[in-house]
C-alpha cells in the first residue's frame, strides 16, 4: 500500500491543483462516541477524471498520508500520484515514501473479464444467456462454450486462480462467447433482466455444512433463479453430498412453481477430475433439475438513489443513530462523521449497509445540506434500495 509519512504540519487550503491532481475538500473526523479517539482527515480530489480520497491520520508526532480504503481506485499509480502531489503542494518535510519504489502488483486486465458495474450499466444481448455458479477449472463451461457458439454464456467466481486460468483458455482457445465475473452469485442474479437465461450449472458448490448460511442454495436464491430462467428454462444441481442434495431437494419441493427431476449417477459429455476421483471411489453424483414454467415481469434496475430534501448537517452530528439498524433482509450502520469546516452545513456520513454476506461501505457527501453518494451510487440490489429507503426516512427528521 502506498503511503507517505511527514512532520506535521499545517493542512492545505483547499479547492486546489497540483501536477494533474484538483483537491476538493478536507474533512475533519468528528467524535460521536464516547471514546477518546485521534484526529483525522479525509482528502477529496479528482485526478484523470476519477474521484477518491486520501486518508491522513497521526504516526506518532507526525502524519502518515494513503489511500481511502473504500474510495481507492486502479491503477494505483493515480493514488502514488495524488499523495505525491499533496506533500509537495503542502511543502512537507517527509520522512518516508514508498510512492516511488513500490512494486506493483500486476492487474488482471482481459476482455472476456467484467466487473459488476457492467452487468448493472451495459450488459445487453439478443443471445439465450446461460450461466454458471463457481466454475473451478472451466472444463464444463469451455466445453459448453463450444458445443453451443451462439449461447452467451457468464460464469461466476471467487475464486482468483480459477478466474486466471479460465481467462488463458479463453485467450488459447479463441472462444468469444463467454464472460467472466468476480461476484457473489446469490446478489448478480439480480442484475438479470427476466425470462432470459436457458440454463443455471451449479456443479459441485461447496456444501458448507457448518456454515449453511453461506449456501448458494437458499428460497430467495432460487427464486430469483425462477425469476431469471425462461419457461423451460433451468436451474441445474450437480453435488456429491449427499447433506447438501437433501438440503436442496427440501428447498425446491417447498416451492410453489417450477418441476423438478431428480438423477443419481447420470453421465456428462464433460467431467471434472474431481468428480472422475470420486466416481472411482464408488460416491454417489446427484443431479437435482428445476425447470422453469412461468413468465416473470420485468425488474426496474434504474432506481432513484437520489435524496429530495436537505438537512441540518449539525443536528445530524448529535442525532443520526449510533447503534446499527438490523432489519430482515438488510442492515445500516453509521461507521464515521467528518465536518467539512471550510464548507457550512457540509461533511461526510461513512456507512456500511446492504445484504448481510456482501454489505457495502459508501460516503454521504453533504454539501451544504444537500445529500448524495460520494463516488456514485450503490449498486441497485433489493438490500441496497431497502437500506436507501431507511437512510431517506432517517436523515429526512433533519
Amino acid at each position: 500500500m502506498p503511503h507517505i509519512v511527514f512532520e506535521k504540519k499545517e493542512l492545505i487550503t483547499t479547492p486546489s491543483n497540483k501536477d494533474g491532481v484538483d483537491f476538493k475538500f478536507i474533512a475533519k473526523s468528528y467524535n460521536f462516541t464516547q471514546k477518546n479517539r485521534k484526529i483525522e482527515y479525509r482528502i477529496a480530489l479528482k485526478h484523470e477524471d476519477k474521484d477518491f480520497l486520501l486518508s491522513l491520520k497521526p504516526k506518532n508526532d507526525d502524519f502518515m498520508i494513503k489511500a481511502d480504503k473504500v474510495t481507492r481506485i486502479s491503477p494505483v499509480t493515480l493514488v502514488k500520484n495524488a499523495l505525491n502531489a499533496y506533500v509537495n503542494l503542502n511543502e512537507a518535510n517527509i520522512l518516508f515514501s514508498n510512492t516511488n519504489n513500490l512494486k506493483l502488483k500486476n492487474e488482471i486486465e482481459n476482455k472476456y473479464l467484467k466487473d459488476i458495474n457492467y452487468f448493472v450499466d451495459e450488459f445487453n444481448t439478443d443471445k439465450e444467456i446461460q450461466i454458471e455458479i463457481g466454475f473451478g477449472s472451466g472444463r464444463h463451461l469451455l466445453h459448453q462454450a463450444k458445443t453451443n457458439p451462439n449461447i452467451q454464456f457468464i460464469g461466476l467466481e471467487i475464486h482468483y486462480p480459477s478466474i486466471e486460468q479460465l481467462l488463458k483458455q479463453l485467450e488459447l482457445q479463441n472462444i468469444t462467447n463467454v464472460l467472466v465475473v468476480n461476484y457473489d452469485a446469490r446478489l448478480f442474479m439480480e442484475f438479470i433482466e427476466s425470462n432470459k437465461v436457458g440454463k443455471i450449472f451449479v456443479h459441485f458448490p461447496v456444501p458448507w455444512d457448518k456454515k449453511p448460511h453461506r449456501r448458494i442454495y437458499s428460497n430467495e436464491f432460487v427464486n430469483e433463479a425462477l425469476r431469471v430462467l425462461k419457461v423451460g428454462g433451468t436451474l441445474e444441481l450437480r453435488t456429491d453430498s449427499r447433506k447438501y442434495f437433501d438440503f436442496c431437494t427440501e428447498v425446491l419441493t417447498n416451492l410453489p412453481k417450477g418441476r423438478i427431476t431428480i438423477d443419481i449417477n447420470k453421465d456428462l459429455a464433460v467431467s471434472s477430475k474431481y468428480e472422475d476421483r470420486w466416481k472411482k471411489q464408488g460416491k454417489n453424483i446427484y443431479d437435482v433439475v428445476l425447470e422453469s414454467l412461468d413468465e416473470d415481469e420485468n425488474i426496474n434496475l434504474n432506481f432513484d438513489f437520489t435524496f429530495n430534501f436537505e438537512i441540518d448537517f449539525n443536528k445530524t452530528l448529535v442525532t443520526i443513530p449510533t447503534k446499527s439498524i438490523i432489519e430482515k433482509n438488510y442492515f445500516i450502520h453509521v461507521e464515521e462523521l467528518y465536518v467539512i469546516e471550510s464548507s457550512n452545513n457540509s461533511g461526510l456520513v461513512k456507512i456500511t449497509m446492504g445484504n448481510f454476506d456482501r454489505p457495502v461501505t459508501k460516503y454521504l457527501h453533504v454539501d451544504n445540506g444537500n445529500i448524495s453518494y460520494y463516488q456514485g451510487n450503490p449498486l441497485p440490489t433489493s438490500s441496497n434500495i431497502s437500506a436507501h429507503k431507511k437512510l431517506k426516512e432517517i436523515l429526512s427528521k433533519w
